[in-house]
């Protein structure tokens, strides 16, 4: 697999993230834009879950703020769409609002 699909793929549910990442550890030659991609990935990963948990518990303690919050529930697929784009323009541009937090804590 080239960089670029490796790039693409971690963003494409949490299976595509793990598959990208196995073809990344089989590669001889490490390109940072996989590494960097599949740090994105998991990050937005990490944050759906959280955002989900929280939105669980809000939702259970005020029901009625459950159909705005289930708009909120949709970020995570945004960035990944944004993801997604950046990835095949081959950049190294971060997911919006929540990219920075995850730029250098995985090391892959």
């Amino acid at each position: 697999m080239k960089a670029k699909t490796i790039s693409i793929v971690a963003y494409i549910t949490i299976i595509g993230w793990v598959i990208a990442y196995l073809q990344y550890k089989q590669r001889k030659q490490k390109n940072e834009l996989a590494s960097y991609h599949l740090s994105q990935g998991l990050g937005v990963f990490i944050f759906a879950v959280v955002l989900n948990i929280l939105l669980t518990i809000v939702i259970s303690v005020v029901p009625s703020l459950g159909s705005i919050l289930a708009l909120v529930g949709l970020l995570p697929i945004v960035f990944l769409v944004f993801g997604i784009i950046t990835a095949a323009n081959e950049a190294r541009k971060p997911v919006p609002i929540i990219g920075k937090l995850f730029e250098g804590m995985f090391n892959f």
